[in-house]
């Protein structure tokens, strides 16, 4: 790693407890403003997240000795939901970049690694140092789904990395993130944290997106870029079991994202309604129903998560895990309608280049598509169900 500032955990009242309305303010003060610079212009919303880590945004997935709030009163997947949820009700882009930020913490917080943890998690719990999450094509090729874009070669001190990811969201040139690949044939993979200032490692602007722009993504190339051992988060010999462990909050926590949508859709159904309720009681989807969905779906989202903060292993995992797809298939799923229905709902005027609706709607599809998407999710529930 290169010119990444380090520091021993700060004191503990450096890391303030969260209040939801000091977060809602933030958010009314420094994030509705830019919306739409965020979605149309691509802007990416660097200040808006390190404030975010200055209250406290970003410690759900980190313990309380690395600066972190996880303990064990208060469940971090379920902040995470809860904090992510409340962004997403503005902005989608910037929930999903706050997704990648604490996936990120959690994947070192899972690892096996301690110095990595003493050395990385203070910062990212701060917002000092801002994390990616580079492996959707990990997931994807460990389910035979596409094939490994990366390779790693053990050499003395680490391993070299070669290839190219054409799309890691929430980088920059002083972020890090976390991704993984094979080290050899026998399907073992290395997970490890990669600077985005390391040598033969490269941003490159691949890609412009009709949603989601203001994200950081990228795709990255990396030439013979040394990864040395104490980055590595976990030895490739426990890296399936590592893979599991943190498979179920990288999941779970992408309810959020959908969670912030339809409760703003249902805001923009509702106040639709105030003059068209004459004409849209004919729709098939109203308010109140998506309303009732919704509550069913985060109610048993927290009661998951409250069980994934267990770490169970095993059998116990398994079906945990397969519960957790079904309900993040069930969210995805009700995003999608919901978005439709603020549409139509608004009528015409949700075409309008500014218009909440139509952006919903294109920010619906990302909550369908994003790793795990709908397709993916439904082909892994059907070939757990049938082991």
């Amino acid at each position: 790693m290169h010119h990444i500032a380090t520091h021993e955990a700060p004191s503990g009242d450096l890391y303030p407890v969260l209040d939801r309305g000091v977060l809602q303010t933030l958010i009314n003060k420094d994030l509705a403003p830019i919306v739409n610079r965020i979605d149309q212009d691509g802007l990416y919303p660097a200040e808006f997240l390190r404030a975010l880590g200055s209250i406290g945004g970003f410690r759900s997935p980190i313990l309380s000795e690395f600066g972190g709030s996880w303990t064990g009163n208060l469940s971090s997947l379920t902040e995470t939901l809860k904090t992510m949820t409340q962004i997403g009700e503005c902005c989608l882009s910037t929930a999903f970049a706050y997704w990648c930020h604490t996936a990120c913490s959690r994947y070192i917080q899972l690892s096996d690694n301690q110095a990595t943890k003493t050395r990385y998690l203070p910062l990212l719990a701060r917002g000092t140092l801002l994390g990616g999450t580079g492996l959707s094509n990990t997931l994807k090729s460990a389910c035979d789904i596409e094939k490994f874009l990366l390779s790693a070669q053990p050499v003395e001190g680490g391993y070299l990395v070669n290839g190219t990811l054409p799309w890691v969201s929430n980088l920059g040139q002083e972020h890090i993130f976390v991704t993984g690949c094979p080290v050899d044939a026998d399907g073992r993979l290395v997970f490890f944290i990669v600077s985005c200032q390391q040598k033969g490692f490269s941003l490159k602007q691949g890609a412009h997106f009709t949603a989601l722009e203001g994200t950081g993504t990228f795709a990255c190339q990396f030439k013979n870029v040394f990864i040395s051992d104490d980055h590595v988060l976990v030895d490739p010999e426990n890296s399936l079991n590592y893979l599991k462990r943190i498979q179920s909050g990288m999941i779970l926590a992408q309810l959020g994202m959908g969670f912030g949508l339809i409760r703003d859709c249902i805001r923009v159904i509702r106040r639709t309604g105030r003059t068209h309720d004459h004409i849209n009681c004919f729709e098939t989807h109203q308010a109140d129903t998506l309303d009732a969905l919704l509550k069913e779906t985060e109610e048993r989202a927290f009661d998951l998560a409250e069980l994934a903060d267990l770490l169970p292993e095993g059998l116990q995992r398994e079906r945990l895990i397969t519960d957790i797809m079904k309900v993040r298939l069930k969210g995805g799923e009700l995003s999608l309608i919901a978005a439709q229905t603020a549409m139509l709902h608004q009528g015409a005027k949700g075409y309008l280049k500014n218009s909440v609706a139509q952006r919903r709607l294109r920010e619906s599809y990302f909550v369908a598509i994003v790793t795990p998407s709908l397709k993916h999710l439904r082909r892994e529930i059907e070939r757990r169900e049938h082991l």
